[in-house]
């Protein structure tokens, strides 16, 4: 009971903190599953949160979708062979012994922070690139993307986003829009391979998108009344994440018996 009313909790963490600055909230669907809510297997962990990512990120696309951010042709030309990326990504983290994969984890967690640390700007794109998808440059982006995340267990959203703007030359708000079809293509994945695997705990998914679902709506809700003050909210929450993650480090150094 207790274990369960902890996934709900940890899923509504994840979901406000989406909901509230846009990003950031699946990179501590792992700890929080780990430490928090007790799971014991880190692949079984990052098997979990791959699903329950990639079914939030589906349902945020939607109003996205409505609001004509979304380019199908690019979304597409980027998660297919991402998706790709992502499963052969998944294969080899499921080799990877735990403690390496969370330590690698971690350092990760400290660049997607640092990222979160730099200040997004909406840059005006030309003409030549608005309407243009570029399949050389977006397909190998795409395919490594996705092979980071499927390795990690992540949407990858923060890795999504610049390679969209990167490889496509669209808007920030375009960029975010389209990396959700990514996030949701390439968590989907990872999740499948896991769940091959065995190494899944349904319920747990379950629990984690109910408690998502109702801290997006929080989240969002509040964003909007607090729209000047994200900056700043951005900034205390990626000090959370490097913080987090150096509790990591410090748990698989001990495991390591380095400390």
């Amino acid at each position: 009971m207790v274990q369960s009313l902890l996934s709900i909790l940890s899923g509504g963490v994840v979901g406000f903190t989406l909901g509230l600055i846009g990003g950031g909230g699946s990179i501590l669907a792992v700890p929080l599953l780990l430490y928090l809510v007790g799971l014991h297997d880190p692949h079984v962990v990052i098997g979990s949160t791959a699903l329950a990512v990639s079914v939030n990120a589906f349902m945020n696309l939607i109003p996205h979708w409505r609001a004509g951010h979304v380019r199908w042709k690019l979304a597409i030309l980027f998660a297919v062979p991402g998706a790709i990326g992502a499963y052969v990504g998944s294969i080899f983290g499921k080799m990877v012994n735990d403690n390496a994969i969370l330590f690698l984890f971690a350092i990760l967690m400290i660049v997607i922070a640092l990222l979160m640390l730099r200040p997004r700007k909406e840059t005006a794109q030309s003409a030549e690139n608005s309407g243009q998808v570029k399949p050389g440059r977006v397909i190998p982006v795409g395919f490594s993307t996705g092979a980071i995340a499927g390795f990690f267990g992540i949407g990858g959203g923060f890795l999504i986003v610049p390679g969209l703007v990167f490889s496509a030359g669209i808007g920030l708000i375009e960029a975010i829009a389209n990396s959700l079809f990514s996030v949701g293509t390439f968590g989907l994945t990872t999740a499948v391979s896991y769940a091959i695997s065995g190494l899944v705990d349904w319920y747990v998914v379950v629990l984690y998108i109910i408690g998502g679902l109702v801290g997006g709506v929080g989240g969002a809700m509040l964003a909007t009344r607090i729209s000047k003050q994200k900056r700043a909210l951005q900034v205390i929450f990626s000090l959370v994440i490097i913080l987090v993650a150096c509790y990591m480090l410090y748990k698989n150094l001990v495991a390591f018996h380095v400390l």
